[in-house]
């Protein structure tokens, strides 16, 4: 039986310096290493049966995915191996990344009274806006169209997509992220059953005094502020400055997520379920990026919001945002 050839892999650590390695990987040498260590023993092959790919090889084939979106035979032609094996390194690599312990790791929402306090003074610092611990937003992902209930995932847009919450704390780092829903569900029920949710809701007696900021999609809660609607005097219109203000971060939050994984600014080309754990996978990469302070070249984009459908529920937060329009602005 002839013996199979196999082109030589170049080692892209020693190949590339960090200014290279982030303009492809978006992590420099050393993230590349930490990841390595965060995934080797979830993602290192059993056996070196026909070269198998090492774990740093598998991860890099998937943050370069991630990073430019190119199709899976470019990245294998650029590793020197074949789209069979860059397709089964990725998905072994998404597999362990949306573990729940190693997303637990990385992505929680500000329960420590030390996390609580700090992002309180870091959002008061954008705009004057008090006792804020979160801005929330949705953004669409697009995704190429299922093959499973087709229509459930075409937005008001017109493009299929997952509807994906996210949360951002002032340091742009993501608080929680929801990345479940088709692109035809409403901000709010997405909201409605999230864990952040019933989060909220039960600790609201013990936490009186600190909020989320949301759009006008949003239910105004006691735990959650959106703007005024129609800002009648002073105190409302200087809320609603303040408010606009300090959500902005969730925009330009959004927008340096898909600058980051240019993945998440085109169309995923997988079912819902895959492209789901693409985007978590994303939000996880993205917050470690930002612990290491990993920077980017590029300019950040901030993510341009489409109008919200306004919330016509019930809401119980009205009279605390008026309490605080009147008392702070």
């Amino acid at each position: 039986m002839p013996r199979r050839n196999f082109r030589e892999r170049v080692d892209v650590l020693d190949k590339l310096n960090n200014t290279e390695l982030i303009e492809r990987y978006r992590f420099d040498r050393d993230g590349i290493l930490f990841l390595n260590q965060q995934l080797e023993h979830i993602i290192s092959p059993t056996t070196q049966r026909n070269h198998s790919l090492n774990s740093i090889e598998k991860i890099l084939l998937t943050l370069r995915y991630f990073a430019s979106s190119s199709i899976q035979l470019n990245d294998g032609d650029i590793h020197a191996v074949s789209q069979p094996t860059v397709s089964r390194s990725i998905t072994a690599v998404i597999d362990a990344l949306t573990l729940p312990e190693i997303v637990r790791q990385y992505i929680c929402l500000p329960t420590t009274l030390w996390d609580v306090r700090q992002q309180k003074t870091d959002f008061f610092n954008v705009a004057g806006f008090p006792n804020v611990i979160g801005v929330v937003d949705g953004t669409h992902i697009q995704i190429q169209a299922p093959t499973v209930d087709e229509p459930q995932y075409v937005n008001r847009m017109g493009y299929h997509s997952i509807n994906t919450q996210i949360i951002f704390d002032a340091s742009y780092h993501i608080r929680d992220i929801v990345p479940r829903w088709p692109g035809s569900v409403h901000d709010a029920r997405i909201l409605r059953n999230s864990g952040v949710y019933q989060f909220m809701e039960d600790n609201i007696e013990q936490e009186r005094h600190q909020y989320l900021l949301g759009d006008s999609g949003y239910p105004c809660k006691r735990w959650l502020l959106t703007p005024f609607l129609r800002p009648d005097g002073e105190h409302q219109l200087n809320f609603n400055i303040a408010h606009k203000r300090t959500r902005s971060v969730v925009e330009r939050g959004i927008g340096q997520l898909k600058r980051r994984w240019g993945v998440l600014h085109g169309e995923i080309r997988m079912q819902p379920l895959k492209a789901c754990k693409i985007i978590l996978c994303c939000g996880v990469l993205h917050n470690i990026c930002k612990t290491r302070n990993i920077q980017m070249d590029e300019v950040n984009i901030e993510e341009l919001p489409d109008q919200p459908e306004h919330y016509a529920g019930l809401e119980d937060g009205l009279h605390y945002r008026n309490v605080i329009a009147n008392t702070f602005f």
